[in-house]
Order: structure tokens, then sequence, then C-alpha cells
């Protein structure tokens, strides 16, 4: 098992794929980082050599924020803006959509479940 990141990577996934389980790297990302170390985007994260790891490991640590850092980066930036008091501090306060969306009808991931109002008689 491939241990990058400080991740566990799958050992039956695609390398293509599997790199995607580390926070920060997406399949555009992945297939970028294997492009440039040229190795095979089809192959089974098992099937991989050892000097295949090092070149992945090495050039996610040098060139990409990955994981533990770029999640602080994105708390710290969203401290800032609460510290700040912008409006979209603000939302992230509330729990509520900060870029603009409907609220009315739509937004229940950030909300929540539906809240039951009761109207007395």
């Amino acid at each position: 098992m491939a241990r990058i990141a400080g991740v566990d990577l799958p050992k039956n996934e695609r390398v293509e794929i599997g790199l995607t389980r580390i926070f920060g790297i997406g399949r555009s990302l992945s297939s970028k980082i294997l492009e440039e170390i040229k190795v095979n985007p089809n192959i089974r994260v098992k099937d991989l050599k050892d000097e295949d790891i090092v070149k992945i490991r090495s050039r996610i640590e040098k060139d990409y924020k990955v994981e533990g850092d770029l999640r602080r980066e994105i708390s710290l930036n969203v401290k800032r803006l609460t510290d700040i008091g912008s409006y979209r501090g603000t939302r992230h306060l509330a729990h509520l959509p900060a870029r603009g969306q409907r609220t009315r009808t739509n937004a229940r991931t950030r909300k929540g479940p539906r809240k039951l109002v009761l109207k007395k008689k």
C-alpha cells in the first residue's frame, strides 16, 4: 500500500483515481502530476514501483499544498473573514451560503434539515 502525504492509497484503484483520496488533489491535478513524472495513470496502486511512489511523493510535497497545510490555510482564511466582520465572514458564522446563492428554497446542505414550525389556532 502506497502512503503519500499521510494518506494510504487503496491498492486496487488506478493511480489517477487513488491520488484523489488526498485532500487538495482532484482528477485534473492527479493526471497532471502523473503526466509530468511520466507514470501511466491506468496502472493500479499495488503495481507502482517504489521509485514511482518516491517521485509522486516528492512532486506533491515540493509543489502543492495538501492535507493538513491546506486545511489550516482554509480555516485561517475563514477566521480572517469572520474577524474583520465581512459579509462573507458573517455568512460563515451563520452556516449559510457565502457566495450569493438563494436561500429561500434551496441551501438545505448548509442550513440543515427543515425545522417544523407549528402554528397555534
